[in-house]
């Protein structure tokens, strides 16, 4: 078994990791000596991180659903306290849950198999999720049902444009926002993409999903809402736009071991990074247009690109770019998968939405579009 271990990583190496490394004009971790940032900024301008190494290898469609039930879209994902299990909001074998008797809410055990499901009749479109530190999922439903699913699934009507809190038996403990009424803190919620709680408690809504379409306006909203633990409106803040503190969609956020808030600023192709009370502290670019983000205890930053395309951040390709959270430099490059139906816009291939990552350093991506389902990505070879 041995054997075969070593012959299989080496077939990787050769065929995976060196023509990376060689296309690689930046030295990254992987070579145990000196590193660089891993991208370059020509003219004011951060260039297309596309070639760094990849020491990953991708296991697609990676876990185990019930007999007869296949994966839908997939952008909620977490790693459970445990530091093993895999909590997935799936959208119900398609891209909403409208009409569907499924449970969406799903734990899978380390190998792939489903534990525990709920949530059945309770969402349209499960898109973020965190696992607290005491073990609640907390999940956000991103909209309403359009007019063709309430023609067709009329019991759809008043779901979405919430934040659920969740026992992990699955017991409803908190919800914030009207359930189909989209609106303004501090009662209403519009989109909410993702959902985050701080170690002392507080939770962070970032909303809406449409500010980086091109119908959005300067009153799209866009804004990061918080609240105390039992759900007490606290603050706001965040307009429609393109300067600091502005968001064209906040897609995803993660907190640094520092409690300094991530925000991904999908729209502006750039992540942003606040203080917990809103005060904003740098953005970065160097990571892409991105759709999903983890920052690991030791302040490892997996940004995962779905949407990068020739019409929409010109030059990137979608895929999961890998670096340190703490000095902004990337380090490895995991490419988008073949698909025959682009995702995402156009472009190359597809990518998925949510990013998690287990204690073994394993990473997890939740495929939206033409590719659904789970993404493994197994550290074969890193130091």
């Amino acid at each position: 078994m041995l054997h075969d271990y070593i012959m299989k990583a080496g077939s990787y190496l050769v065929a995976v990791v060196l023509p990376s490394m060689l296309a690689c004009t930046v030295e990254s971790p992987i070579d145990m000596g000196t590193s660089g940032p891993g991208y370059a900024i020509e003219n004011g301008i951060v260039q297309p991180v596309n070639h760094l190494p990849n020491p990953y290898e991708t296991v697609r469609n990676w876990g185990n659903l019930p007999e007869g039930r296949e994966w839908g879209s997939v952008s909620a994902l977490h790693v459970d306290v445990d530091g093993e299990s895999l909590w997935v909001a799936e959208r119900c074998g398609r891209n909403s849950c409208a009409g569907a008797t499924v449970d969406p809410v799903l734990k899978l055990d380390s190998s792939g198999n489903v534990v525990t499901s709920f949530g059945a009749g309770l969402f349209i479109w499960p898109h973020g999720m965190d696992v607290d530190t005491e073990g609640n999922i907390w999940i956000t439903d991103a909209r309403s049902a359009n007019q063709r699913e309430l023609e067709e699934f009329p019991s759809a009507v008043g779901l979405g444009h919430r934040v659920i809190k969740f026992s992990p038996e699955g017991e409803v403990l908190l919800v914030l926002g009207v359930a189909g009424e989209p609106g303004g803190p501090p009662m209403r919620h519009t989109e909410p993409n993702d959902v985050i709680v701080s170690d002392n408690g507080d939770i962070f809504v970032a909303e809406a999903h449409t500010g980086q379409g091109r119908n959005a306006s300067d009153d799209t909203p866009a804004r990061i809402v918080k609240y105390s633990a039992d759900g007490t409106f606290l603050k706001t803040w965040g307009t429609f736009g393109d300067g600091p503190g502005e968001f064209r969609t906040p897609h995803a956020l993660a907190f640094d071991s520092e409690g300094r808030l991530f925000v991904s600023d999908r729209g502006n192709n750039r992540i942003q990074i606040f203080d917990q009370e809103g005060v904003f502290l740098d953005e970065w670019k160097q990571f892409s247009r991105i759709s999903g983000l983890h920052i690991s205890e030791d302040n490892t930053l997996y940004a995962i690109d779905s949407e990068s395309a020739p019409a929409r951040n010109s030059g990137w390709r979608k895929g999961l770019r890998i670096g340190s959270a703490r000095s902004g430099d990337v380090w490895y490059f995991i490419q988008q998968h073949d698909a025959s139906v682009p995702s995402g816009g156009g472009g190359f291939g597809a990518m998925g939405e949510g990013v998690a990552v287990d204690a073994d350093g394993n990473i997890y991506g939740g495929e939206v579009g033409s590719v659904t389902g789970l993404t493994k990505f197994i550290p074969r070879l890193i130091p």
